[in-house]
């Protein structure tokens, strides 16, 4: 995530006038974790991070964005919760960032408390991207804030499933865009539906 998605990340954060906690899916290793959580901790808030830490599609080995630093020797499989620990560990932020370690839908399908702000940055392909937003996006509460990350207009620059989920966002008349940065595009909920 570049510098100025990061701070906007954190401006978002900051500016929420909702009451609710936050949350993101898709948390990695924990560097958006860094820019919600800090401002989620000046705001007296809780951030819930989503995450199974076994990596997207992406990420696995073959792909363009494959980290073999990342894989457990043990297990031979991604894992990037203890990286994740370290980060919000080295930040302080312990009592304000809470790792929820599971699958996005599984969570999403028990989940009850209205959503002040609402990052998705999960998996990139169209059955996670699709699925994250049907989990998660009826919970944004009222005014709350919907910030999707890698949304790229033009095919060119990157996949197409985080632009698909924006437009659905727009589309449904629920959701109003209030900013875009880079690839990072943030939403107010204005009205009912998903």
């Amino acid at each position: 995530m570049p510098a100025d998605e990061g701070l906007a990340l954190h401006r978002h954060a900051s500016e929420v006038t909702v009451d609710g906690p936050f949350l993101e899916v898709g948390s990695y290793c924990g560097k958006s974790a860094l820019y919600l959580g800090a401002a989620a901790e000046a705001r007296g808030r809780i951030l819930y991070s989503v995450d199974h830490h076994r990596g997207s599609e992406e990420n696995q080995p073959g792909w363009e964005w494959h980290e073999p630093d990342l894989v457990d020797p043990a297990t031979g499989l991604m894992d990037t919760l203890p990286f994740f620990r370290q980060a919000i560990h080295g930040a302080s932020l312990e009592g304000t960032v809470v790792a929820v370690v599971g699958e996005s839908t599984a969570v999403a399908a028990s989940w009850v408390t209205p959503l002040a702000l609402l990052f998705i940055d999960g998996g990139h392909g169209s059955g996670p991207a699709h699925a994250d937003y049907e989990g998660w996006v009826p919970h944004v509460a009222p005014g709350g804030i919907l910030l999707i990350h890698d949304v790229f207009p033009d095919p060119a620059d990157g996949g197409r499933p985080p632009f698909e989920i924006y437009n659905r966002a727009l589309d449904s008349g629920a959701f109003t865009e209030v900013a875009a940065t880079g690839s990072l595009r943030g939403l107010q909920r204005t009205g009912r539906g998903t």
